[in-house]
């Protein structure tokens, strides 16, 4: 079948992007997860600029390690700070290798000055295979039907 760019994507579910600044409380960043239902936050000075990606897991990692007062921190101190990012003509396919062999699950998609355009979790990507399947499967029934 053909295959599916970040730009397509991005049409279907918006290129909003939760972010939050690198010297908000991780507490902050907790309840900024939870209010937008998502897995990740951009952490970005102006919204635009990427400082780094805070995860559940990240914060998870330092209640772990360090217990609650962790909260009290800044975003800053638990973020990665190596951010792999993706393109608006990359593919879906692509995408999915880069998660895979990175382990990640959220790539924040970049213009070409490197400015944030939107962010791709690996849910977007399962989506948008599973779409896909969907109309392949759907031509092929109506070209069996139609012989």
């Amino acid at each position: 079948g053909n295959s599916m760019h970040v730009h397509n994507v991005l049409k279907v579910k918006g290129s909003a992007v939760a972010t939050i600044a690198p010297d908000a409380s991780l507490s902050e960043a907790t309840a900024s997860l939870r209010d937008h239902g998502v897995g990740a936050l951009v952490v970005s000075r102006d919204g635009r600029t990427i400082d780094g990606i805070i995860s559940e897991r990240d914060v998870g990692r330092a209640l772990a390690a360090h217990g609650a007062s962790t909260l009290g921190h800044q975003v800053s101190s638990a973020m990665s700070t190596s951010v792999t990012t993706c393109r608006g003509d990359d593919t879906v396919d692509q995408l999915m290798g880069m998660m895979t062999e990175r382990r990640i699950r959220h790539l924040p998609v970049v213009d070409d000055g490197g400015k944030l355009d939107g962010i791709i979790s690996i849910g977007d990507v399962v989506k948008a295979r599973v779409g896909q399947l969907e109309i392949e499967n759907n031509q092929l029934h109506d070209y069996i039907q139609a012989r």
